[in-house]
């Protein structure tokens, strides 16, 4: 969650967020950090993750709620940068089961896109139509290390996720208003569509695809054209 201090309170002598900093999240911040950039610097009653002359960096690499409270309160009078990383290629790791076993490694057959920022954004879409708001998405190769649980589950199968280790960057993506983020659109949809044209035009899943839509339209990056049948049409913005 967001961590809200008060401005009186004495600076920690090594960051506040760092007592209890992920291996992913330090790592991004240490790739991304310039020379003479500052780290966990305390501004408006928050902890900032990185400042970059007069820019604000947040590097979350969770759901975007916990920073919900924090990033609209900041933009009112900063400019505010939002870093997401999503795994395009992943390695999972798991320990030995038994003793004297040997721990395994494996490549996930997944591969991550940039759309898969949708997912969280869908907590703050509007965000993106503020002129102090932008978004960068990190495509990276990481390294997911995971423990046995005991009994499995539809979702877990048996194994929990520890933690996640950063391998390279492959790929930066900014989009700074509604309009950056539209061009993710397949050029070739047609004038009007829908949810289920764009998850095949863009081969995604169909979720995916409305969590995409929902973003869209609420950043007013896209507009509703009515209704065929059941489904809902859409037709992008003229620019």
């Amino acid at each position: 969650m967001a961590m809200i201090l008060s401005d009186d309170q004495p600076d920690p002598p090594h960051g506040i967020n760092i007592l209890n900093e992920k291996p992913l999240h330090a790592a991004l911040k240490a790739w991304y950090a310039a020379p003479d950039d500052r780290l966990e610097v305390r501004l408006d009653g928050y902890i900032i993750d990185l400042v970059h002359g007069d820019l604000l960096v947040e590097i979350q690499t969770g759901s975007f709620t916990a920073l919900r409270r924090k990033l609209f309160k900041l933009t009112e009078q900063h400019t505010v940068r939002l870093v997401f990383p999503v795994p395009l290629e992943k390695w999972i790791i798991t320990p030995p089961v038994e003793s004297g076993g040997l721990s395994g490694q494996r490549k996930s057959p997944r591969r991550g896109r940039v759309e898969q920022v949708f997912k969280e954004l869908v907590h703050l879409p509007v965000l993106l139509t503020h002129p102090n708001f932008s978004l960068e998405v990190l495509l990276i190769k990481e390294e997911e290390v995971r423990r046995p649980e005991g009994k499995k589950t539809r979702w877990n199968k048996g194994w929990v996720k520890v933690e996640r280790r950063l391998l390279g960057v492959v790929e930066r993506h900014v989009f700074e208003t509604p309009a950056d983020l539209a061009r993710l659109l397949p050029g070739s949809l047609d004038e009007i569509f829908t949810a289920r044209e764009l998850a095949k035009g863009a081969r995604m899943p169909i979720r995916l695809a409305q969590q995409m839509l929902y973003c869209l339209r609420e950043c007013e990056a896209i507009q509703l054209a009515g209704k065929r049948g059941q489904a809902y049409l859409y037709s992008r913005l003229n620019p």
